[in-house]
């Protein structure tokens, strides 16, 4: 029985789609550039570069590290973009009905 796996980022997805979303966000000469394997690099396909992967796990744990940091600075530049919608919308209270006197006059 398998348990869940909320940490693990790349839990339920197979090797294919992880290669497949790579090469979009890549590309094959990119990608070739960033993990030194000659089945990136030299007639590269789908097909060849699984086949390699799947024999190869020094190869597959790299382009693993590489898919889990790619999809952890799309998350955390899709953050900050949150946060500004949230901060933007709401008004600041504190500006509007702040009556205490201020030690240095305010810029306008």
């Amino acid at each position: 029985m398998t348990s869940p796996q909320p940490d693990n980022p790349m839990h339920g997805i197979t090797l294919e789609a992880m290669l497949n979303e790579l090469v979009a966000h890549y590309g094959w000469e990119d990608l070739g550039q960033r993990i030194k394997i000659r089945c990136f690099t030299f007639q590269p396909s789908i097909k060849t570069s699984l086949i390699f992967l799947r024999r190869t796990p020094w190869a597959r744990a790299k382009v693993e590290s590489l898919f889990a940091n790619m999809k952890a600075r799309q998350a955390r530049a899709a953050a900050p973009r949150a946060a500004k919608v949230v901060q933007a919308a709401a008004p600041s209270v504190a500006d509007s009905t702040d009556t205490r006197p201020r030690l240095f006059s305010r810029k306008s």
